[in-house]
């Protein structure tokens, strides 16, 4: 067995390239001699070196990490070097478990959404929902988009799965007397069950309901159709109508797949 190995030998034998090699030594985790052509002579303790190193890179220690070990090995150092590396994987295992969970919500949620009936009228009973809300006077789709980004942005420390949060806007009835259409008066998040650090409740009651797929220009239209429903069917308007994106522009690019979700507070009308 031959007592040194030329720099490519070592990076054949170990796959790693020269270049790091190279770095290795500079940053001294390596220390090559010098042939008389000055070509770097690798000798059989920087191999140990190597398969030490090798193997540590594999379960991803970093250059200062490995640096360290190798300037203070011991069993005891090894255990506690090794035991580190296990709580983290543990911690990049609970890191990806809860990733895929929030896949798994967002493909539920999707694939929910897509089978939902367009078009349809239906009064629903809803508990409490609590919320976080904006109040803002948003007249187009830019900035409703601007306007969400704010309320996400206040909120990042606590919304921080925001593909899955479900977003709302709502419309003012005085508005919609006064003759104004694709008026907003405010966004929301809305927030799990018994949330105790909400801004806003959507009180727990009675709303019809009514989806409608497609270009966000129907609004106006859609919240009249349905606030007419109301009407027709006795049923008393108690609050103010809002839509609930199920559908929006973080899923697709085209418009036809959107599906919004318009709901109005109801209390059956007792008048005869």
């Amino acid at each position: 067995m031959k007592e040194y190995y030329k720099i490519s030998e070592i990076a054949k034998l170990y796959g790693i390239g020269a270049d790091s090699l190279r770095y290795y030594e500079k940053i001294g985790v390596l220390r090559p001699r010098r042939a008389e052509n000055g070509y770097r002579m690798y000798g059989l303790k920087d191999i140990y070196k190597l398969s030490i190193l090798r193997d540590l890179r594999r379960l991803d220690f970093s250059v200062p990490q490995i640096r360290d070990y190798l300037e203070h090995q011991s069993v005891a150092h090894t255990l506690a070097v090794l035991e580190e590396e296990r709580q983290l994987l543990h911690r990049q295992l609970r890191e990806l478990k809860s990733r895929e969970e929030s896949l798994q919500k967002r493909i539920r949620s999707l694939t929910g959404a897509q089978g939902i009936a367009a078009g349809v009228f239906a009064v629903r009973e809803f508990p409490a929902r609590p919320c976080l809300r904006l109040n803002e006077y948003i007249t187009r789709d830019e900035e409703m988009d601007f306007a969400i980004k704010k309320l996400h942005r206040a909120h990042e420390s606590r919304i921080q799965d925001f593909g899955n949060q479900a977003i709302g806007a709502r419309v003012s009835r005085e508005d919609l007397d006064n003759g104004l259409e694709n008026v907003f008066r405010s966004v929301f998040f809305l927030l799990p069950p018994g949330d105790e650090e909400a801004d806003f409740i959507l009180p727990a009651g009675r709303y019809l309901t009514y989806c409608y797929r497609g270009e966000y220009a129907q609004s106006p239209g859609k919240i009249r159709e349905a606030m007419r429903h109301a009407q027709t069917a006795r049923l008393r308007v108690t609050g103010d109508p809002f839509e609930l994106y199920l559908i929006d522009n973080r899923d697709t690019i085209l418009p036809q797949e959107f599906l919004t979700e318009i709901q109005i507070p109801v209390e059956k009308d007792a008048a005869p």
